[in-house]
C-alpha cells in the first residue's frame, strides 16, 4: 500500500482535529459527501475518486421558526 493518503480522509482528519461536526453521505455514484454544520453556515463538500473537491456554501438566519405552513411551502417549492 501506498504511504499516500486519499483527500478524503485528510479532509476528516483536519475536521475531526479542530472538532468540526459533520456527516458523510452517499448520494452519487463518483463521490463522497460530507455535510458540516456551523454557525449560521451550511458548507456540502463533495470528495470525488480522484480526490477533487466541489462544496456549496450556504449562509443565513439562525431564526427559530414555527410556522407549519410556511414549512410545507417550502417544502413544496422544492419538489
Amino acid at each position: 500500500m501506498s504511504g499516500h493518503r486519499h483527500p478524503l480522509f485528510e479532509l476528516l482528519a483536519h475536521l475531526d482535529l479542530n472538532h468540526i461536526h459533520y456527516s458523510l453521505s452517499r448520494t452519487r455514484p463518483d463521490s463522497i459527501g460530507i455535510f458540516v454544520t456551523l454557525v449560521a453556515r451550511r458548507i456540502e463538500i463533495f470528495v470525488f475518486e480522484d480526490g477533487h473537491f466541489e462544496y456549496s456554501v450556504f449562509a443565513g438566519s439562525e431564526d427559530v421558526l414555527s410556522n407549519e405552513d410556511d414549512l410545507r411551502r417550502m417544502l413544496g417549492a422544492s419538489s
